[in-house]
């Protein structure tokens, strides 16, 4: 509930500078977060995890579309998936860099007892649970195998 009422506030406060790439994004946001409440089940609201869940969604499939307009040479699409994949991380708490991941995900592996690549769905267990929203399930699975492998 409080990503909704932010989100109309930075809508409103985009509106009145006629910000349209802010805008663009934030309208985003807003569609999925009704979305989701509308959806079966989502009746009774949107918890703090599930809406870090929804942002980190819809910045996947931005990047996703980024990545396919840059194999397009189509720079003006690309742009403006960036200008999105911007405004929505703008609302997600704050990245973890590698050398960080690094260094929770191996306290992760001494505590799971992890000692090989076999161990991975042990440590992608835990360490997603513990780093939800802090980092992506890709860099955390990059950082779990390259600590796990031999």
């Amino acid at each position: 509930m409080a990503l909704e009422q932010t989100i109309n506030d930075a809508i409103k406060t985009a509106m009145l500078a006629k910000d349209q790439v802010k805008l663009r994004g934030l309208r985003a946001i807003k569609a999925a977060v009704l979305l989701a409440k509308t959806s079966e089940g989502g009746g009774a609201g949107l918890s703090e995890a599930d809406e870090i869940k929804l942002l980190q969604k819809l910045v996947k499939s931005r990047k996703d579309s980024l990545d396919i307009y840059q194999k397009q040479n189509r720079e003006d699409l690309a742009q403006k998936e960036k200008e999105e994949i911007d405004v929505i991380e703008s609302f997600l708490p704050k990245q973890l860099g590698e050398a960080e991941l690094k260094e929770i995900i191996g306290k992760i592996i001494k505590e799971t007892g992890a000692a090989t690549a076999a161990d991975m769905g042990k440590v992608m267990a835990a360490a997603t649970k513990q780093l939800a929203g802090q980092s992506d399930g890709k860099t955390i699975s990059a950082v779990v195998k390259s600590l796990l492998a031999p």
